[in-house]
Formats: C-alpha cells, sequence, structure tokens
C-alpha cells in the first residue's frame, strides 16, 4: 500500500529540494509536507 501511496506521492506533491528550498526557512506546511513524505517514503521501503 505504502509504495502505491508514494508514486501519487511523487506525482501529486511538490518536491521542495528540487526547488532548492532551504529546510530551516521552510514553512509549517512545508514541513508537513516533507515529514509527510518522508513517513510514507520509508514504510514504502520496507
Amino acid at each position: 500500500m505504502f509504495k502505491i501511496l508514494a508514486k501519487i506521492n511523487k506525482l501529486i506533491l511538490p518536491s521542495f529540494t528540487k526547488n532548492g528550498l532551504d529546510i530551516t526557512k521552510a514553512k509549517k506546511w512545508q514541513m508537513a509536507i516533507i515529514g509527510y513524505r518522508y513517513y510514507v517514503t520509508t514504510r514504502a521501503l520496507d
């Protein structure tokens, strides 16, 4: 299930690292998306 969710996230959600976003200057909603993507990615790798 997480592998499918990770593919959907890759298509829909923005990639902040490709845009050159500095993590220390990220807004709360950007940090929430980063955390969500991290959680799904780590679960998909298991």
